[in-house]
């Protein structure tokens, strides 16, 4: 895992380090763990939302299908991703 991840998920964090994290994540086109943040429970909303906002930034149309279909996550976050794909 990236030291990016890793703080972006970390709880201690001040959030505008987990944002900024969020995005070097999306600059270094890290779909896996952008997907994960996406899915993971007990992120901040605007965490994962960011998050699904930078796989469209880095063409991940397999990883927004995979997400639109998730079950497990918002329905408010599975229609953004629909959209974004």
């Amino acid at each position: 895992m990236s030291n990016a991840f890793q703080t972006a998920v970390k709880p201690a964090v001040h959030h505008t380090e987990r944002h900024d994290a969020i995005d070097r994540l999306i600059d270094e086109n890290e779909r896996t763990n952008l997907s994960i943040i996406v899915q993971m429970g007990g992120l901040r909303a605007s965490f994962r939302r960011r998050a699904l906002e930078g796989l469209a930034e880095c063409n991940a149309t397999d990883e927004l299908e995979e997400l639109a279909e998730e079950t497990a996550i918002n329905p408010s976050l599975r229609r953004r991703a629909a959209d974004l794909r």
